[in-house]
C-alpha cells in the first residue's frame, strides 16, 4: 500500500495562519468597505476567547462579515488563485516545500490536512501539486458560496476523524502515515501516524515532542 505523507498547512508549510489573511485579502480586493467592519470581528474574537462561540462558529461569523453570505464560485476561485500567488511568493517555508517535494519523489502520496477552508485551500494545493486535501468544508448553494460550514471544523480530534474517513473512502486504511505539523492541536493526528515529524513547533508541541521522542525540525 502506498505510504502517505500528510502535512498540516498553516504554520507548517506557510509561515503564518492563512484564514485571517485570506479574509483581509478578500475584503481589500472585492469589497474594501467591509474593512470598516473589522472592529466587529474583534468582538467576535472576544466572544470566542470567552468561550461563548465555538471556533467553527467564529469562522462562519467572520466569513459572513468580511466576504458576505452569497459569493459566486468564479469570484472565489479567481481570488483564491491571486491569494495563493502572493502567499507562495513570500509566505511559505522553503524547507517545507523542499521536504514536500522529497516526500513525493520518494514515492509517497502527499496530502494536506488543514483546518483552513477548502474553497481557498484547493488553490494552494493545486499550486503545490497536491491533489489530496482534507479541509474544513463550506456550504455551496449551486455555484454560490455560503458563510456556513458543511460539517465539522477540521481541527484537533475532528481532523483525525476526517482523515480517517478519507482514508476509508480511498481504500487506504492501514497505509503507513508520516505526519508533519507545528501545533499541539494535532496530537490526535500524530498519534494516528506511524511516523511523526514536528516542524517549527509551538512551545506546547515542542514539550510534547520532547517528552515522546518525536523528531523536531525547525524550518527556515
Amino acid at each position: 500500500m502506498t505510504p502517505l505523507s500528510i502535512f498540516d498547512m498553516d504554520r507548517t508549510i506557510t509561515r503564518s495562519g492563512t484564514w485571517s489573511p485570506w479574509l483581509l485579502f478578500w475584503a481589500a480586493r472585492e469589497a474594501p468597505w467591509r474593512l470598516a467592519l473589522l472592529p466587529v470581528a474583534a468582538v467576535f474574537g472576544a466572544a470566542y476567547l470567552a468561550k461563548r462561540v465555538s471556533r467553527a462558529r467564529l469562522k462562519e461569523l467572520n466569513q459572513r462579515l468580511l466576504m458576505g453570505d452569497a459569493v459566486p464560485r468564479a469570484r472565489v476561485e479567481a481570488a483564491a488563485r491571486a491569494f495563493t500567488a502572493r502567499l507562495l511568493d513570500r509566505g511559505v517555508f522553503p524547507d517545507a516545500l523542499l521536504r514536500l517535494e522529497a516526500e513525493r519523489a520518494a514515492g509517497r502520496r502527499v496530502v494536506l490536512a488543514t483546518a483552513s477552508c477548502e474553497f481557498y485551500v484547493r488553490a494552494i494545493a493545486d499550486a503545490l501539486g497536491v491533489a489530496d486535501v482534507v479541509a474544513t468544508r463550506s456550504v455551496w448553494d449551486g455555484d454560490v458560496l455560503r458563510a456556513r460550514l458543511a460539517g465539522p471544523n477540521c481541527y484537533g480530534q475532528a481532523k483525525r476523524d476526517m482523515v480517517e474517513a478519507w482514508l476509508a473512502a480511498e481504500g487506504l486504511t492501514g497505509a503507513p502515515i508520516r505526519f508533519f505539523s507545528d501545533h499541539v492541536s494535532d496530537v490526535p493526528m500524530f498519534e494516528l501516524a506511524d511516523e511523526q515529524v514536528v516542524t517549527t513547533p509551538t512551545p506546547k508541541l515542542r514539550a510534547v515532542a520532547q517528552a515522546r521522542g518525536w523528531p523536531i525540525i525547525d524550518w527556515v
